[in-house]
């Protein structure tokens, strides 16, 4: 099993700026892949960005251009910077580690962004 831990959600104004981080531990050579997603209030969980093991990143269209995900295999982190942020972006933040026989899931972090 995989166990993930998000942190740096908090309040931002619209324009500004938030990194948040996601600490894999546990089984993670079992991960294939990494993703974030984000669920607002009333709305569905919709996936943001993935990462796979040899770097390679996806975005949804939604916030193409404004964030980026990394990885540091080192230190078996994957992060979320998140730029020009906007109220819509306002949501629990997930992380998600996927692979052949997990599928593992952090506890959300608030990101709220005020205009």
């Amino acid at each position: 099993q995989v166990q993930l831990v998000e942190s740096g959600g908090g309040l931002v104004q619209a324009g500004g700026s938030l990194r948040l981080s996601c600490a894999a531990s546990g089984n993670i050579f079992s991960i294939n892949v990494m993703r974030w997603y984000r669920q607002a209030p009333g709305k569905q969980r919709e996936l943001v960005a993935t990462i796979t093991n040899d770097g390679n990143t996806n975005y949804a269209d939604s916030v193409k251009g404004r964030f980026t995900i990394s990885r540091d295999n080192v230190k078996n982190n994957v992060y979320l910077q998140m730029d020009s942020l906007k109220p819509e972006d306002t949501a629990v933040y997930y992380c998600n580690a996927l692979g052949s026989v997990i599928n593992s899931w952090g506890q959300g972090t608030q990101v709220t962004v005020s205009s």
